[in-house]
């Protein structure tokens, strides 16, 4: 256990210093029952030079297998259950952390230390040839997990891929409040559903650029669901890649995180180590990522490649955004809960002849329209723009991003 001191420049907002003695209270509780640290891994990625390692620290019961909260991503127990029980795992902060990393000179031992959230973030510096390394977390010597490192070489690589998560490559409807936290808190994990058409264009875009090519999936979801993402993603054929989510805590500025700034800082971040790479910007228009990604084609439109968002359905949309339509994704019980909420905090439900309003491509306030595609009623539109010179695509599912990409190159014909 490490001690730390916060200057009044650093001191944590108010309900971060309560959330800490929280913690601290339970931690120490915990520790005289008996219950001992154990950290569940992320992947971790890097250049060839330095490496970024994810993890985060919990308590388990005495003489629980070090890799407790490491199964395996083909296990799929974890997606059949309820989404809460992904936020009951109490963590264990300040934890003095011990990375081992194989290299061609020989194991290379790093130390660090969880944050105040259990949290390990530390960047290394360490020479790794790209491809999928391993290397390996401990807290005591024996307590000790491993976890892959995806090294990239920015030189040598076309393009990378930074993809959203809700919304992009499952359907969440985030901007709806109680209807993400129905799907991310009440109902069965396996339950959740996929965008159609997503996983097949990250298939073909990695077939297309080659098997190295980055695919790093970014969220403003919270850690203690990465293990069940990486399962879903890997259930339905997404591309594997290392997830960079936050924490859903109090900060040392307020109540709760901001998602944007989590998103830029971390994009920032992804420019700094690949400073060659050109990246395809993947999200959707359910909540900011045309914003997001906006602003960093205006400051920095050398280094995206191109950018691709998910326009959600008629039914998402006015779901996500409270335009009245019938639940029907959610099913009947959520339904009922909905119908029990108060009119004064909601949106009524089931405007007449919603579902009856055509679709249309044209041109975006993104940029200026240089190409659009129109297809028969019933099938998905896709539309081209350009922003600064970047290409900017959208479409309401997968497929219909393959074929914009097609259209601008980024995907070869067939």
């Amino acid at each position: 256990m490490g001690s730390y001191a916060f200057s009044r420049l650093d001191r944590p907002h108010w309900s971060a210093r309560l959330e800490d003695k929280k913690n601290t209270a339970i931690a120490r509780v915990l520790r005289a029952l008996g219950y001992e640290a154990r950290i569940q891994p992320y992947t971790a990625y890097g250049s060839p030079t330095k490496v970024r390692v994810l993890g985060r620290v919990l308590f388990a019961g005495a003489g629980t297998r070090p890799d407790h909260f490491d199964p395996p991503v083909y296990d799929m127990r974890s997606l059949a259950r309820r989404g809460f029980r992904n936020f009951t795992s109490q963590i264990d902060p300040h934890v003095r952390v011990t990375v081992t990393v194989s290299t061609a000179k020989g194991p290379q031992v790093f130390e660090t230390y969880a944050d105040r959230s259990g949290i390990i973030d530390e960047i290394i510096g360490v020479e790794l040839a790209p491809g999928i390394h391993e290397l390996s977390l401990s807290t005591d010597g024996t307590n000790t997990v491993t976890a892959n490192v995806h090294v990239f070489d920015d030189e040598a690589q076309e393009i990378a891929v930074v993809s959203d998560i809700d919304d992009t490559v499952l359907i969440t409807l985030l901007p709806r409040p109680l209807i993400a936290g129905w799907n991310a808190f009440v109902i069965s994990q396996a339950s959740r559903r996929i965008v159609p058409g997503m996983a097949v264009f990250y298939q073909q875009l990695r077939r297309h650029y080659g098997e190295n090519t980055p695919f790093i999936y970014l969220s403003t979801g919270a850690w203690n669901v990465a293990p069940v993402l990486e399962r879903f993603l890997f259930k339905n054929g997404y591309p594997a890649g290392p997830l960079l989510l936050t924490d859903w805590g109090p900060t040392n500025t307020g109540f709760f995180r901001s998602g944007t700034r989590h998103k830029l800082t971390t994009l920032a971040a992804l420019r700094e180590m690949f400073p060659n790479t050109r990246w395809l910007l993947v999200g959707d228009d359910g909540q900011h990522d045309p914003s997001i990604y906006g602003s960093v084609v205006d400051e920095h439109p050398e280094s995206v490649a191109a950018v691709a968002i998910r326009e959600l359905t008629d039914n998402e949309q006015d779901l996500a955004h409270g335009a009245e339509r019938p639940l029907a994704s959610i099913g009947a019980l959520g339904r009922a809960l909905v119908d029990a909420v108060p009119k004064v905090w909601r949106s009524t439900i089931g405007l007449k002849g919603s579902d009856d309003r055509p679709a249309s491509v044209g041109p975006s306030s993104n940029g200026t329209a240089s190409a659009s595609s129109t297809h028969a009623p019933g099938t998905a539109l896709e539309s081209v723009h350009e922003r600064q010179g970047v290409p900017w695509v959208s479409a309401p599912d997968g497929f219909g991003l393959i074929r914009a990409a097609r259209a601008i190159g980024i995907l070869g014909h067939h």
